[in-house]
């Protein structure tokens, strides 16, 4: 049995499809870059630095502006062009009626998955709160999960489980000694959360909740 769960945040949780890929256009943007948002889904998960610097090859002070330009439209705008996906909320409500701690895991700034979660109305079914820091000081999966479980102060690891929809959750959850669900109803495939090593998959909300409450 799971008795602490992990969430990741965008494309687990919520789509943050809209806001995440128009702030991203516009990082580019600042650069001269023209794209589609709709094309910028890979922005969605891993370290915003990291993507920029992968995908366009910019070096470290590049990625920087690129992702304060990404900010100047996420943190008025981008951060409400969101959705919660149905049945999340009376997941959580279920889970936490249970008995299971529930924890946030996410590569997304804390301030900001906060105003996320408050803006969904969900922010009360989350006991710990793990997100990246503004300042680079903790950035990639890995790190969140460590420091989210150090606040959990968990004595048996295998009663925790990290939930995500990209390779990065997964392989944080490896990193820290802890199962993973992959869910299919976010932003990576079945191949990629397979390649990864997802301890379980889940292709619906409803199929998370149930893989949750029955864990063998």
């Amino acid at each position: 049995m799971k008795k602490y769960i992990l969430f990741d945040l965008d494309g687990t949780l919520t789509d943050p499809m809209e806001g995440i890929c128009k702030s991203a256009a516009r990082g580019l943007a600042h650069f001269g870059i023209k794209a589609d948002y709709h094309d910028l889904t890979f922005f969605i998960g891993p370290p915003l630095l990291d993507t920029y610097r992968d995908r366009y090859g910019m070096n470290d002070e590049q990625a920087r502006e690129a992702v304060a330009a990404f900010r100047e439209y996420f943190q008025p705008t981008g951060i409400y062009e969101n959705e919660i996906y149905p049945g999340i909320e009376e997941m959580l409500k279920e889970l936490q009626d249970k008995g299971y701690f529930l924890a946030m895991a996410t590569s997304k700034p804390e301030a900001f998955a906060d105003i996320v979660l408050r803006h969904f109305h969900i922010r009360d079914y989350i006991k710990v709160m793990a997100g990246a820091t503004m300042d680079e000081g903790r950035t990639n999966k890995a790190e969140v999960l460590a420091y989210a479980l150090e606040q959990m102060n968990i004595s048996d690891l295998s009663e925790a489980v990290m939930v995500g929809d990209r390779s990065y959750d997964v392989k944080g959850a490896q990193a820290m000694g802890i199962d993973s669900v992959g869910v299919l109803y976010g932003y990576g495939s079945r191949e990629e959360l397979e390649e990864a090593g997802a301890t379980k998959i889940a292709k619906s909300v409803e199929d998370l909740k149930n893989i949750l409450l029955n864990w063998k």
